[in-house]
Formats: structure tokens, C-alpha cells, sequence
């Protein structure tokens, strides 16, 4: 029982760690009314493992505090990522190409008011909303399904306690 907690924890920190790596690698594109998080795609991994899900979501709090964004971005922008990862979980079981689609859905309902509020981004939040989603597509729709397929042969390997 407690190396299953232990590899719990483990494997959340290492998420965590990748988001926030990739995240700061790809932060010229990562922020704004136009971002394809590239970080993102790793939203897929709830699909294999619940240990993804806080891992995810303290990726994203951490990538955002370092990058320097306001503490509303930070907390409603980690709080899209938690939604979008938590629905993936629960929607494991049924099709693959579904895993991407409660993170794109979550993003792009929260991010634009994110950014109209947190940021006085004047552009219409209906335009964000599509900039974000179409973002969210590339770099979970496209990204995280490569991501996905990649790691499926490898799953009872990499996850074996899913």
C-alpha cells in the first residue's frame, strides 16, 4: 500500500516537473489571446493514470507562478487545467479520441475571462474563446493524441497500476 502511495507521488512529480519544463521552453508561445501550450498535451495522461491529474494540475500552477502571471491567472488558469484533467480521467474507459476534449472545452471557457479580467485584454471574449480553443486543439487535439498514441503499446509498462 505505501509503494502505491509512493509511486503515486512519484509519478504526479514527475508530470508536474515536465509540464513546468515545457511550459518555460515554450513560454514565447504558452501566454495570451493566441497560445498553443505546448505543456498541454500532456493532458492526455489522465487517460492512463489518476496520478496525472494533480500532476497536471501543480505543473500548471507552478509553469504560471514562474512565468510571471498574475495570481488570477494562476489560480483560474490551474483550476482549467484540474477540470479538464479530472474529466479526462473520467472519461478513460470510452473512446481515445475523447481524452483531448474536456482540457480544450475547459480552457477555452475560462482562459478568455482569464484574460478580458486578469489581464484587460480587450479583444471580444466569444474571438478568445475560438483563438484559445483553436490553441487548445493544436495542443491537445493534435499533440496529446501523438502523445497518446505513442505511450498506448507502452501503457502496462509505464502504468501498471492505472
Amino acid at each position: 500500500m505505501k509503494d502505491k502511495k509512493l509511486l503515486f507521488l512519484a509519478r504526479g512529480g514527475m508530470i508536474a516537473a515536465i509540464y513546468v519544463v515545457l511550459t518555460y521552453v515554450f513560454s514565447a508561445f504558452s501566454f495570451g489571446e493566441i497560445q498553443v501550450r505546448v505543456s498541454e498535451a500532456l493532458t492526455v495522461l489522465p487517460a492512463f493514470t489518476l496520478s496525472a491529474v494533480p500532476g497536471l494540475f501543480v505543473g500548471c500552477l507552478i509553469g504560471n507562478l514562474l512565468s510571471g502571471a498574475v495570481i488570477w491567472d494562476v489560480v483560474f488558469g490551474s483550476l482549467a487545467t484540474l477540470i479538464g484533467a479530472f474529466f479526462t480521467w473520467t472519461l478513460r474507459k470510452a473512446h481515445p479520441l475523447l481524452a483531448p476534449v474536456p482540457p480544450i472545452i475547459s480552457n477555452a471557457l475560462i482562459i478568455p475571462f482569464v484574460l478580458r479580467w486578469a489581464y484587460g485584454l480587450a479583444t471580444p471574449i466569444p474571438l478568445m474563446m475560438l483563438t484559445v480553443g483553436v490553441g487548445e486543439i493544436l495542443s491537445c487535439g493534435v499533440l496529446g493524441m501523438i502523445l497518446y498514441y505513442a505511450l498506448r503499446p507502452h501503457r502496462e509498462t509505464l502504468f501498471p497500476d492505472r
